[in-house]
């Protein structure tokens, strides 16, 4: 009964004692000026894996990063070393990928967004954006897969040529409200792509379902939507007017959540948050560096987050709820490490993807998981 009792103080002590070293570090070493903190770590076990309302849905996988639940009640994922998963109707992990890509696995490289398209339970195409390599170096692509019984029946490459590189890879894909699908990319590690209108680094693009440049795109001829970011890993539409989020990861801190409107500069390298007049000033600057990744607006009103901004974060290991109307921000999830992306279904649960197996977090027993939310 003693080595019982010991065990569950263990799992109620050793993620708050992981958050509690991250956040001190954090704050060591990142810029003095604290615009938003890293949120009070919680030791109780309501953040605990055997909470009442916290599912764990899968577990065991490798560096999940996107995840989606289709229409029909599947859950798709992606593994950044370049497996594409799915669970199924029954909630059952399948144990074979529905399909391999052979990628770069590196840092931030690898398989990264996955995007379903919007008519998905018609026509069965989705979309991944990952890293490969040539005699030139690395880069991304967008690639379209046709599903069919959880195989793969046809695949096409949409969008190519994305510069890439082992850190601030970009990455997140998603259809928009109009029917495009967004794509997030890095500066490579070289900070003066972000500015220049040839290069797709660093950008936000608009991309046509079939592959093809919108005619209503800002700069003609081109998938740049908006420039000037640094590594974007987070998009997410406002439900109420359709304006975009978009999440980018600063380089010390100054990390940034940006309204993005068509055409414009959001100053990587030149400015950060709102150090200069020449850019887009962004609405939120968190510094100590939180590191945001996926991100979603909530359309249920069943969790009480409705209309409300969750990110998942990386380095900050929570899921924050935002309120954009009063700039009211709570920790909803901690405890579970790095998270990697988070995705509402239809039935107003939330979902979460841990990444502690990515190299750079703390893996629990179990990881990494796909968590349920299912009740505040």
């Amino acid at each position: 009964m003693l080595d019982m009792d010991r065990s569950q103080i263990l799992r109620l002590v050793i993620p708050s004692i992981i958050v509690i070293v991250v956040s001190i570090l954090t704050m060591k070493f990142s810029p003095s000026e604290t615009l938003v903190p890293l949120p009070t770590p919680v030791s109780n076990s309501s953040n605990l894996t055997n909470t009442k309302g916290v599912e764990i849905i899968a577990e065991g996988l490798q560096a999940p990063r996107s995840i989606q639940v289709a229409g029909d009640g599947r859950i798709f994922l992606t593994e950044q070393h370049g497996s594409i998963r799915i669970i199924d109707k029954n909630g059952t992990l399948l144990e074979e990928p529905v399909a391999d890509i052979k990628v770069e696995n590196l840092q931030d490289a690898g398989l990264l967004g996955l995007a379903l398209h919007p008519n998905f339970t018609q026509n069965h195409l989705f979309y991944v954006y990952y890293t490969y390599s040539n005699k030139t170096g690395l880069f991304n692509r967008v690639l379209m897969l046709e599903e069919s019984k959880n195989r793969i029946n046809d695949s096409k490459i949409i969008l190519d040529g994305i510069p890439g590189s082992e850190f601030r890879d970009g990455g997140r894909i998603k259809f928009g409200p109009d029917g495009k699908l967004y794509v997030s990319t890095g500066d490579a590690s070289i900070p003066k792509l972000s500015q220049d209108l040839n290069s797709l680094a660093g950008k936000i693009l608009r991309v046509n379902e079939d592959g093809t440049i919108p005619k209503d795109n800002p700069f003609s001829n081109s998938f740049i939507y908006a420039y000037g970011f640094r590594n974007v890993l987070g998009l997410a539409w406002d439900p109420k007017n359709g304006q975009l989020y978009a999440a980018d990861q600063g380089a010390a801190g100054n990390d940034e959540i940006n309204l993005v409107s068509p055409g414009k500069n959001y100053g990587w390298p030149n400015h950060e948050c709102n150090e200069g007049t020449e850019s887009t000033p962004s609405l939120i600057c968190f510094n100590p560096s939180l590191e945001p990744s996926g991100m979603t607006f909530a359309l249920s009103s069943k969790l009480g987050y409705k209309n409300h901004l969750i990110v998942a974060t990386l380095k900050g290991s929570h899921l924050r709820e935002i309120d954009l109307k009063t700039n009211s921000q709570n920790t909803i999830l901690v405890g579970y490490g790095r998270l990697a992306d988070v995705f509402e279904s239809r039935d107003g649960s939330i979902f979460v993807l841990t990444s502690n197996t990515d190299g750079r977090g703390l893996p629990q027993q179990g990881d990494d998981k796909i968590l349920r939310l299912t009740k505040a």
